[in-house]
């Protein structure tokens, strides 16, 4: 009862509000309903099956690959950086010959002294060693440096001075390892540090040097060349090893591609050392004359030094060299390093009997292949291609070479070397004082 007269009550006062109350503000009490009511659906999640998203995104993806046809097109250029590489010390190959002045230079050995060098860096020295005259500089910049260690490439200098000090013989066993013996020849052919550490510890630094100086090293060997630098010979026994390192890698000696060719070239011809002559003009080639540093009495010793030489080519170190059936050359090889790289020698002549051109061959690099080795490699490729175009038919001219009665006197009486002595070592005991 009491409810259905509260419902009664309610529905008054309701009426009486829609009655009485202002136009407006009733109005604007509905407009506000409606207006929640109008924001609450907005807000409302609109839930949409699987199929219309993925209709919704391919028409995305239709709207935007349209906006780019229609839009303007733009070409991408691709720019090639180009760095700049840094060798860690001394490269292994270069071109070797870029800074060279050939213009005197013989074409046909310079041409294949550069195919035979190709992409190393190194240097080749060509003279021949019955004039003293240099056929040809490959990397001029490296041949007048001032030196670089020989390396095994003393090895024949420690020979001429073993044998005419009679330290040994041909025929001489020297043990180089436990139950292993080795003669000159094979020492020579397979280059035995242990054979030759030995000969410089009998016969002392001061005989060491004394030869050492005798045959060229540490003074120049060119008359008038300007460019070339003497190297350096040791006064005193090295610290890292003695007269004994001395002997059989060259410790202490700085010597130039230079210098070793007019050593091997002295030990080819039979023992007269020439000054080694660069005509850079034409009328220094039309006056070319040999000019004689002095004379050694060495012929007698020479055979077995050339049997060790020959054997290096043919079954030794420098077997690398290919000699072929019909042609013939020998030689020695160096291999070791210095502060700044790995260093390769090979020091060469051709044909043993009438010797006609002297190589010395030197590589530089960080590589391990560069070796002496590989420097014989390069020497055989050069001979090979001389030897292709019948090169050595001719090659010598023999008007142009002094009789064995040349005086010495042809040079300034201040660089001239007594004409002849009895034996290397009376001269060599004649020059111990200075």
């Amino acid at each position: 009862m009491l409810g259905r007269d509260h419902s009664r009550v309610v529905a008054i006062l309701i009426c009486g509000l829609m009655i009485f109350a202002p136009a407006s503000g009733f109005s604007t009490i509905i407009t506000t309903a409606a207006t929640t009511a109008t924001t609450a659906k907005k807000k409302a999640p609109v839930r949409t099956s699987a199929r219309a998203r993925a209709a919704a995104r391919t028409a995305a993806a239709a709207r935007t690959a349209a906006s780019v046809h229609s839009a303007p097109r733009t070409t991408v250029v691709a720019t090639r950086v180009t760095r700049e590489v840094h060798y860690y010390g001394v490269p292994t190959y270069a071109n070797s010959a870029k800074d060279d002045v050939a213009t005197f230079d013989d074409p046909t050995i310079r041409q294949a002294a550069i195919e035979g060098l190709g992409r190393y860096n190194g240097s080749v020295v060509a003279i021949d060693p019955n004039s003293g005259r240099i056929l040809s500089i490959v990397n001029q910049n490296l041949a007048f440096s001032s030196g670089f260690i020989p390396c095994s490439t003393i090895k024949p200098v420690i020979a001429v001075a073993a044998l005419d000090e009679s330290i040994i013989t041909r025929d001489t066993m020297i043990e180089v390892a436990h139950r292993r013996y080795l003669n000159l020849v094979e020492a020579l052919a397979h280059s035995n540090n242990a054979f030759f550490e030995e000969l410089g510890r009998r016969m002392g630094f001061d005989t060491v040097e004394r030869y050492a100086r005798l045959l060229g090293v540490g003074e120049l060997s060119g008359y008038q060349i300007p460019q070339e630098q003497p190297g350096t010979l040791p006064s005193e026994p090295p610290k890292n090893g003695g007269v004994a390192r001395m002997s059989s890698f060259g410790e202490g000696i700085q010597i130039t591609p230079l210098q070793l060719a007019s050593l091997i070239s002295t030990l080819a011809n039979g023992g007269t050392m020439y000054y080694l002559q660069y005509p850079q003009t034409p009328q220094e080639q039309e006056d070319f004359m040999p000019r004689v540093k002095r004379r050694l009495d060495i012929e007698a010793l020479l055979p077995d030094i050339r049997d060790g030489m020959l054997a290096a080519v043919l079954y030794g170190t420098a077997r690398r060299s290919d000699v072929g059936e019909n042609e013939q050359w020998l030689g020695k090889t160096g291999t070791c390093s210095d502060s700044a790289s790995r260093l390769g020698w090979f020091v060469s002549y051709a044909d043993q009997a009438h010797p006609k051109l002297v190589l010395a061959v030197l590589t530089r690099g960080q590589s391990s292949s560069v070796k002496g080795s590989l420097s014989a490699e390069i020497a055989g490729r050069i001979y090979r291609r001389l030897y292709m175009e019948n090169y050595f038919a001719g090659a010598s001219d023999s008007s142009k070479s002094p009789s064995a009665a040349t005086p010495a006197a042809s040079v300034p009486a201040s660089t001239t070397a007594p004409a002849a002595a009895s034996s290397i070592g009376a001269k060599a005991d004649s020059r111990s004082g200075g």
